[in-house]
């Protein structure tokens, strides 16, 4: 393992995050904002990521399946096959706005940090399953106070369009859906993740089950 400076950082104490927001970005065209939180605490913390980043992440976690693997999708299966297992990801520093992470892997025997993009840090988290963790300082810096009269939920919000045009086209959208057969929808859905519509798979999905609740 490395040592110097990243050593020390392993001697502080980490913050565990959870992932609780994904939304199109308010500041940035064409971004989106990623928010984790404090597992324990009212913190939030914000960054800003690519659309395709937010769409690998997206994906895992609405469980869906492309039909080919997407570049994380294909990391990994190729660290899997190689007994690799990333068991944590650590947010490690802030510099001018932008924010370092690490890949904290091992295959059993030997413990290798990777460095690697935020975003692309978190994409593979989710999909091994593993904790993100940050730093005191880090959340001093970029951490925002959750009002503590904020409605908290368990599943992470997951928005990828500005609120505007967002609710113009759930309305449209919505009218198209229940109008169609669970038959049709079920094509629909298979359709749009072929096409790597992703959102537009999440309202059919979302379509489908509200009609075998009724």
């Amino acid at each position: 393992m490395k040592t110097g400076s990243t050593t020390n950082l392993f001697l502080m104490k980490k913050i565990k995050l959870e992932i609780v927001g994904l939304s199109f970005s308010q500041t940035q065209s064409g971004a989106y904002a990623l928010v984790l939180g404090e597992e324990v605490g009212q913190r939030r913390l914000p960054i800003i990521i690519g659309g395709y980043e937010a769409q690998a992440i997206a994906v895992e976690l609405e469980n869906m399946t492309p039909s080919r693997p997407l570049t994380h999708d294909l990391f990994k299966n190729f660290a899997s096959a190689y007994d690799i297992q990333i068991t944590e990801i650590i947010i490690y520093n802030l510099k001018e706005g932008i924010f370092y992470a690490k890949l904290i892997c091992s295959n059993g025997d030997k413990i290798q940090e990777i460095d690697a993009r935020t975003s692309d840090a978190i994409a593979m988290a989710v999909r091994f399953n593993c904790p993100i963790y940050t730093y005191e300082f880090i959340l001093s810096q970029a951490g925002i106070m959750l009002d503590e009269n904020a409605v908290q939920t368990d599943e992470p919000k997951i928005i990828e369009r500005a609120p505007a045009e967002k609710e113009k086209k759930k309305g449209k959208e919505s009218g198209e859906y229940s109008s169609q057969t669970i038959e049709e929808l079920k094509e629909n859905l298979m359709r749009a993740i072929d096409e790597e519509a992703y959102e537009r798979a999440s309202k059919i999905r979302d379509e489908i089950s509200k009609r075998k609740k009724s």
